[in-house]
């Protein structure tokens, strides 16, 4: 039944492509592509918490061998989150001008990822990682939303290829080492090899993942790409797509390498995870579009569950493998509910764009003007993201502490340092990303505006309203979603990580003598508490309130121009953290007459990145100085084509005779 559901959605994703290629009946295919996700996220449901049935693909034959494909639990629970937010996405649509091209790169997008959790080939894997990257700049080049989006998004595949060649380096590596492409194969070929094979194959793998994930150095493609498409796109985007790129990174190094890489690569990993984490908070703190903030937030989350497969690694190598298998959970149950919140945003990025024309964070009274559905969704997913309780990131962000607290059981010094630096990066990370969302949620949907607010559409409002529902319900029913995990771990099959983190309708990591939480409980408990300031405020009817003006730096008059910016709400931070951010402000004066007398004032302020201009730049100067001398060859001379063509066969007969 799965893989006919599977098999369905596949079909409605390819037939919604071609509708977008005809150029008619781009509603229809919407509609098509979202019964696609729709039927994905039944399959997941009715095979979790086992595996699809696996499925020889003989027609895709690449490089003389077949493909088989399933759909572990891991894969199966990714994709069904990931596949949510895509589904609304894909019944809204995009607020571009290019429909029909963001349709057809949905579609790519989708079975592309579809193809990277599930087929077991080499080759096929990067046919379908490579269909996955070029759906998202699809979607990003069709909506032409912001100048400039082509520069963007072709630097976005740029480093996505960067990722794709240590991927095919990677796949060869092991093909070789395995004398075949088929992933069953990858595992067995490393018992008993060197160990620097593995650790090739390892970091070739850490490259070419990390390059979507939005690891250092390759993160600072996110806010152009992003910020260059719709919240529809970065809903897809931070859904599907990031969580079939951590799902292959995961498979890759437990699967592909079991016990290949030691515990010095786990180190690498936790060390490159946590500051990937804290840079990406950083930068999303002084975000003042929607996009771009969401975008480092995706970034973050991912680091942070990269952060817990690291741990996972170096528990393995420990011998310690519940722990391993609880720290690959941790990572499960945050992508998921990332992947709820942050479509929920996203989509309600794209109801403030159809109310105010734009993206910016500032505050136009969004929740003023719009139903308690809509304020509800985007509340509880803003406190899922800053991991306040009783919310599915809470209980994922409790749940990452709780594995690093566990380091005391590892053999070796070095890693229980490990985690003990990691668990001081994830605080520093948790911190500043509660203060990002308290000001995507405070400057960003509250405040009043001059007329009367901003409405949003009745359908983003009742996306957002379930998405966030989703995310709550994900934590009220942590004790028994868990169940659907409990063959999640895919280095044992015989470790069920998952059943000993419950205890009953409480949350324990591993053992309720170390630590425990019931979200389930605290949705009860909460509203009560409720009952102690609205009995104050009855109480207290009978001496009204007084109300005088707020102080404002001894302005006589306090209006919307006074109202907190995004610039100000973070400015702080950006002064105390200077040696990263780098700030830059200039300010011109354009006056008449008189330099009394200003006519226009110009502010402009930004953040410095940190290995755009170092790492990145000469690169695209070598890229632009070879370009610039190989015009030659586009001359238009027919003599000079006949001459290169000549000089070509010369050199393949010389090649071929000696």
């Amino acid at each position: 039944m799965a893989n006919d559901l599977i098999g369905l959605a596949t079909l409605f994703w390819l037939v919604a492509g071609l509708i977008a290629l005809a150029g008619r009946g781009v509603v229809l295919g919407r509609g098509l592509a979202g019964l696609g996700c729709l039927a994905g996220m039944i399959a997941a449901i009715l095979a979790l918490p086992g595996a699809s049935p696996p499925v020889a693909l003989p027609v895709f034959r690449i490089a003389d061998e077949g493909s088989g494909f399933t759909l572990s639990p891991a894969a199966l629970w990714l994709f069904g989150f990931g596949l949510a937010p895509a589904m609304l996405a894909a019944w809204l649509g995009s607020p571009g001008r290019g429909g029909r091209f963001w349709l057809f790169g949905l579609s790519m997008s989708l079975i592309g990822a579809l193809g990277v959790f599930g087929v077991t080939q080499g080759a096929a894997f990067l046919v379908a990682w490579e269909v996955m990257s070029l759906g998202g700049a699809a979607m990003i080049l069709g909506e032409r939303l912001a100048e400039g989006a082509g520069s963007r998004a072709l630097f976005m595949l740029g480093l996505l290829e960067v990722g794709a060649v240590a991927l095919l380096a990677a796949v060869l590596v092991l093909g070789t080492a395995s004398g075949s492409l088929g992933f069953a194969g990858f595992a067995g070929a490393w018992r008993g090899a060197a160990l620097y094979g593995p650790a090739i194959a390892g970091g070739l793998l850490l490259v070419g993942f990390g390059a979507k994930l939005g690891l250092l150095p390759f993160y600072e493609w996110f806010p152009g790409a992003y910020g260059a498409g719709s919240g529809a796109t970065g809903a897809v985007l931070s859904g599907v797509v990031l969580n079939a790129a951590f799902f292959g990174l995961a498979r890759g190094l437990l699967v592909w390498l079991p016990g290949g890489v030691d515990e010095g690569f786990g180190i690498a990993l936790c060390a490159i995870g946590v500051i990937s984490a804290i840079l990406t908070t950083l930068y999303a703190f002084q975000q003042e579009d929607w996009r771009a903030l969401l975008a480092f937030s995706s970034a973050e989350n991912a680091s942070v569950a990269v952060t817990a497969l690291g741990a996972s690694l170096l528990f393995e190598a420990g011998h310690l493998p519940l722990f391993a298998g609880l720290a690959f959970t941790v990572a499960l149950l945050h992508l998921a509910a990332h992947a709820l919140a942050k479509g929920a945003l996203f989509l309600a990025a794209d109801g403030v764009f159809a109310a105010t024309g734009g993206y910016a964070i500032r505050q136009d009274g969004v929740l003023r003007a719009n139903t308690p559905p809509f304020g509800m969704g985007a509340l509880f997913a803003a406190m899922s993201l800053a991991a306040m309780p009783p919310q599915a990131g809470f209980v994922s962000e409790w749940f990452m502490f709780q594995t690093v607290f566990q380091g005391f059981h590892l053999p070796g010094l070095a890693e229980r340092l490990t985690l003990v630096l990691t668990g001081a990066g994830l605080a520093l990370t948790a911190a500043i990303a509660f203060a990002t969302f308290v000001k995507l949620f405070g400057v960003g949907l509250q405040g009043r505006a001059a007329d009367g607010g901003a409405r949003l559409p009745a359908r983003h409002q009742s996306a957002v309203g379930a998405l966030g529902l989703a995310v709550l319900a994900l934590a009220v029913g942590m004790p028994v979603w868990l169940g659907a995990l409990a063959r999640a771990w895919p280095a044992h099959d015989a470790i069920d990580a998952a059943a000993h983190m419950t205890d009953g309708w409480i949350l324990v990591p591993l053992s309720a003598g170390f630590a425990f939480i019931s979200p389930s409980k605290l949705v009860i408990v909460m509203p009560l508490l409720a009952l102690v300031p609205v009995a104050a405020i009855l109480l207290c009817r009978r001496r009204p309130a007084r109300r005088v003006p707020v102080w404002y730096g001894g302005s006589p008059r306090l209006d919307r121009r006074n109202a907190t910016t995004a610039l100000t709400f973070s400015n702080s931070l950006r002064t105390f953290y200077s040696f990263v951010y780098r700030p830059r402000a200039e300010t011109g004066v354009e006056t008449s007459l008189s330099p009394y007398f200003v006519k226009h004032l110009r502010f402009e302020h930004d953040v410095a990145p940190i290995f755009g201009p170092a790492l990145f730049g000469p690169v695209v100067r070598l890229v632009h100085g070879l370009a610039r001398r190989g015009r030659v060859l586009q001359s238009g001379s027919l003599n000079l084509y006949l001459g290169i063509i000549g000089l070509l066969l010369v050199a393949i007969l010389v090649v071929a005779l000696f």
